[in-house]
């Protein structure tokens, strides 16, 4: 009996990946037959989605992000998981498979010793950026050195809170590798899964619903009316604990030591050693170092930055209108800056907690006047990623930076390959030979 399209959808974010994948290409058949209608693309983006390899609201895996996004109908998409790689392979295979441009990256903490005094956009940390890579490729990571180094300094950190945790909590005490590694398909847990394996502990120990909430608001020190209205509701009641218990101020945070993570330096050359970009992750713009924009991004580029991020609904969806507008008119001063750079800027939503929106609302006031720039910098990323897959003629590879000097002209090439280049068919890029120049790379992508 053939399963329904709920089912394969659920499926798709089984652990194991061969389950995955075949539950992904029924679908796809299931659509080419017509029994499942998918829309033409619209002008949105979501290129910053993590995914089950590290942590994401919904559970959702690589494959399942790809097919969202194809049956929501958005132009492009991408995924981009902390301190590991595991889902690059997975995504860009699933995208061409669905039909979706897409491209993948990494995300981490970098530390930037010109701002070793002041908080860049990792609230309470200073000197301590998030940082990116976006546009890998399959196949190619770079040093496995140093992403051994990230995974173990988050891996370290989550141990260092659990035992501090643990010994608050007891009786409710987990284990790491049975009750919070197994929870990601390659056991690349986060602080996230630690949450929820507290909360699925103290569900087994105390059954019982006023059991639950007495034992929760005497160890968060929360008021048991609050406790109460979300013991029930695991996204909220998670986000309770990871907000009393592990961030700062709480028993179980663990104050991070700058030196300990690699330099933006180090971490950008991880990034172009592997051919892809090194990307500056934007927060607000109401940190110190932020809230100097210009002086931020020479310091940026001037470590290999070619690329921004920003995740627009922290930007623009707050209730407060006060501090609304001062987010907005930061958030226009830097698309401003990025673009007087030309430095390509792509965006997401994250999808790290529960309850994010899938994708950012393009047409809001505040992001109208952006949109056709976030647009161009998903063309731009992806024009690079199949470039990069399928020739190695990426947007800084030796052929990008030997056939256009200035980024204003690489931009607009990438971007047309982007453009001309249909999902799912850029096996025609296998012709591309590193001796073209760039209008005889231009007659092959526009013609696939």
């Amino acid at each position: 009996m053939a399963l329904t399209r709920e089912a394969l959808e659920s499926q798709l974010n089984d652990l194991r990946a061969d389950v995955r994948r075949e539950a992904l290409l029924a679908l796809v058949e299931m659509s080419a037959r017509g029994e499942i209608k998918v829309p033409s693309p619209r002008r949105v983006v979501n290129l910053h989605c993590h995914t089950s390899f590290s942590y994401n609201g919904y559970g959702w895996s690589p494959s399942y992000i790809a097919w969202k996004a194809r049956v929501e109908g958005l132009l492009a998409a991408g995924v981009v998981d902390f301190d590991v790689l595991d889902a690059v392979e997975e995504f860009l295979w699933a995208a061409s498979v669905v039909g979706i441009r897409a491209c993948a990256g990494i995300e981490t903490r970098v530390y930037v010793p010109q701002y070793a005094g002041k908080e860049i956009n990792s609230p309470g940390e200073p000197g301590i950026a998030y940082h990116m890579g976006t546009g890998y490729v399959p196949g190619v990571s770079g040093d496995t050195t140093l992403l051994a180094r990230l995974k173990s300094i988050a891996q370290h950190r989550n141990r260092m809170m659990l035992g501090r945790i643990n010994a608050l909590l007891d009786p409710v005490v987990i284990d790491y590798e049975r009750d919070v590694a197994s929870l990601t398909p390659n056991g690349n847990a986060t602080e996230r899964h630690l949450c929820i394996a507290y909360d699925l502990k103290a569900r087994r120990m105390y059954p019982d619903e006023g059991s639950r909430v007495e034992f929760w608001s005497s160890r968060l020190n929360t008021d048991p009316q609050k406790v109460s209205g979300v013991v029930n509701k695991p996204p909220e009641l998670q986000g309770l604990i990871r907000s009393r218990l592990m961030k700062s101020g709480g028993a179980g945070y663990v104050q991070p030591s700058g030196p300990e993570f690699p330099t933006l330096e180090q971490f950008n050359a991880f990034v172009l050693e592997a051919g892809a970009l090194p990307t500056m992750a934007w927060l607000d713009g109401t940190s110190e170092a932020e809230r100097d924009i210009e002086k931020l991004l020479d310091a940026m580029m001037e470590g290999g930055v070619a690329v921004v991020n920003i995740i627009p609904d922290r930007n623009w969806n707050i209730a407060d209108p006060k501090l609304r507008k001062i987010k907005v008119e930061k958030l226009h001063e830097f698309v401003t800056y990025a673009r007087k750079y030309d430095l390509p800027v792509v965006v997401g939503t994250e999808i790290n907690a529960y309850g994010q929106r899938f994708v950012d609302d393009f047409d809001a006031p505040e992001l109208q006047p952006l949109a056709e720039t976030f647009v161009e910098g998903a063309y731009t990323v992806y024009g690079h990623t199949v470039l990069q897959a399928h020739a190695r003629m990426g947007y800084l590879s030796r052929w990008g930076r030997k056939n256009f000097m200035a980024r204003k002209e690489r931009n607009a090439f990438y971007r047309r390959v982007g453009e001309c280049v249909a999902p799912g068919t850029a096996d025609v890029l296998d012709s591309l030979k590193p001796e073209m120049g760039p209008k005889d790379v231009l007659r092959i992508c526009c013609k696939s």
